[in-house]
């Protein structure tokens, strides 16, 4: 294994592809009291982005708005669920179906943003062979078996730290091609693989550094 992907060649810089998606709550929830139109300095307002910085964001998905009338919402959640993908199923692995991965099973909502989770692998005898969230648990010994009936390209990693980087190396080897970790653990991958870090572990370090001040 080498170093983590850096992957320069997004055309669409991660901090303004982790805003889209509260764009697209907002317009969302506006849909839903009735509004049919939102303009740059509401969602400025409402979620605490420069309003330049909003118009900015969403110049990269192509959608315009008016000079003073604003965004029309239909259009605008239309055009951020169909740039973000979460009109389209993506199926997914995920690895390790103790307290965390299978909260995560249990999460019916992530169907909404286009991640169908569809199988887990786990090493513990009292978990394979049952179901969480209605998803089946197999051994880690059949995840090349499954694979090959599924053709998944996306695992989700909640394994213990000291399994991560291993149970990282079996995901690529076996097809694995987006890998999204939520252990704290640095995994290491090549350079075509895609990760995507979510450790709430160090978001907690931060929040309780922050409330230290």
């Amino acid at each position: 294994m080498i170093s983590r992907s850096n992957k320069s060649q997004w055309k669409v810089p991660e901090p303004a592809l982790r805003r889209l998606p509260w764009y697209l709550a907002y317009a969302k929830l506006l849909k839903s009291k009735g509004e049919t139109l939102v303009s740059s300095t509401q969602i400025s307002k409402e979620i605490s982005v420069d309003s330049s910085q909003v118009a900015k964001d969403l110049s990269y998905v192509n959608v315009a708005g008016k000079t003073r009338v604003g965004y029309d919402i239909d259009s605008l959640i239309v055009v951020l669920e169909d740039f973000l993908g979460f009109t389209i199923s993506h199926k997914a692995f995920l690895f390790g179906a103790g307290s965390l991965g299978g909260a995560l099973l249990h999460d019916s909502g992530l169907n909404q943003y286009g991640l169908d989770v569809i199988a887990a692998f786990d090493v513990s005898p009292e978990l394979c062979g049952t179901t969480i969230g209605g998803i089946p648990v197999y051994s880690v010994d059949r995840f090349q078996e499954i694979r090959k009936k599924n053709k998944v390209s996306i695992g989700i990693l909640t394994v213990p730290v000291n399994q991560a980087q291993k149970t990282a190396d079996l995901m690529i080897e076996g097809g694995i091609k987006a890998i999204w970790n939520f252990t704290p653990y640095r995994i290491r991958v090549p350079e075509h693989i895609v990760i995507q870090d979510t450790s709430i572990y160090a978001h907690l370090a931060v929040m309780f550094n922050r409330l230290k001040g």
